[in-house]
């Protein structure tokens, strides 16, 4: 099994590809979305399939790697399976800076500026609460992330309040949207994405390490505070501009890591590279759900996350309470 998830979540990627191609308010055959993908056929179909669902699916994928590997280091930094970006407030505090950015009109790009530096804001204000020094309490993070979320989503709140009748898209867009996708969105996030998984698959040693405790780390020679510090930097960029580009989308980044550490071990070294590829997939896997559960309505995506989470969720916590 362990040898094989690899293959089998490129092949469900594919599957999944290729059915959420086919739909849409016009639906396609195979044949169609072949000849599409390849330029040929109608030239309506070749649009609707190259311009629009085409860098959806790539966005999906895109976002769902970034969710899921930030989740990923995120929990061990923390050294907790119940820190996920979502939980413990980083996303919220990236929704509050692209919601500004669209209230001061500017362009796409700094959706993604902004909400990064109010994420990394949020970050490190959790960085020094905590002194990242050992385990975190779990009542202690899930307050922390609550406390932050609650007043940053009033905030938020006020923003939408003040936009007025345009507040329907932020609306939509804070519960999870990828109805909006293009090549130049795909374009600016496989950039952060590229750099935040070389970075993270480049300090995996050091994020093996501090599972085993921070003074462990130390005694290998792990800058324990610096590298910490750089892992919540970077995983507050891909937090920022998947949020920026797809509104809040929670539990990937909880659900995906945790499943496959039981699968797969701790070891970064092979978890890193799966939980990537499976953040992807399953993201897509959603999209599609929202897209077909109630066609030709279309759920937001972080309602069906949150409907596939939550149960999760819940269950960590009652797991947790156990073992302490």
């Amino acid at each position: 099994m362990k040898k094989n998830i690899m293959p089998i979540l490129l092949v469900l990627g594919l599957i999944f590809s290729l059915y959420a191609l086919t739909l849409g308010s016009t639906e396609f055959t195979i044949k169609e979305v072949f000849l599409g993908l390849f330029g040929k056929g109608e030239e309506q179909i070749v649009v609707i399939i190259r311009e629009m669902r085409l860098p959806r699916i790539i966005m999906a994928l895109l976002i769902g790697m970034m969710l899921a590997s930030s989740g990923t280091v995120v929990q061990s930094l923390f050294q907790n399976p119940l820190a996920d970006p979502y939980i413990i407030g980083i996303s919220a505090s990236a929704t509050f800076g692209a919601v500004l950015a669209y209230i001061l009109k500017l362009p796409s790009l700094y959706y993604g500026i902004f909400a990064f530096i109010c994420s990394l804001i949020s970050s490190f204000i959790i960085f020094n609460l905590t002194g990242m020094k050992g385990r975190l309490n779990i009542s202690t993070l899930l307050i922390m992330g609550i406390a932050i979320s609650s007043l940053l989503g009033a905030f938020t709140s006020f923003a939408m309040y003040f936009i007025g009748e345009d507040s329907f898209k932020i609306i939509m867009w804070t519960m999870g949207y990828l109805g909006d996708a293009n090549w130049e969105k795909v374009k600016i996030l496989s950039l952060p994405l590229i750099i935040s998984v070389a970075y993270f698959y480049s300090l995996r040693h050091e994020l093996d390490a501090l599972l085993n405790g921070d003074e462990e780390a130390h005694s290998l020679g792990v800058n324990v505070e610096r590298v910490k510090r750089n892992l919540l930097i970077i995983s507050s960029l891909i937090v920022a501009f998947s949020v920026a580009f797809s509104g809040m989308i929670g539990f990937v980044g909880l659900i995906v890591p945790h499943t496959l550490r039981l699968i797969v071990g701790s070891s970064n070294n092979k978890l890193l590279p799966i939980v990537t590829l499976a953040g992807g997939v399953f993201l897509l896997f959603c999209d599609t759900i929202a897209r077909v559960i109630l066609a030709p309505i279309e759920l937001p995506i972080g309602i069906v996350s949150a409907f596939l989470g939550a149960p999760f969720f819940i269950y960590l916590a009652f797991k947790s309470r156990k073992e302490m």
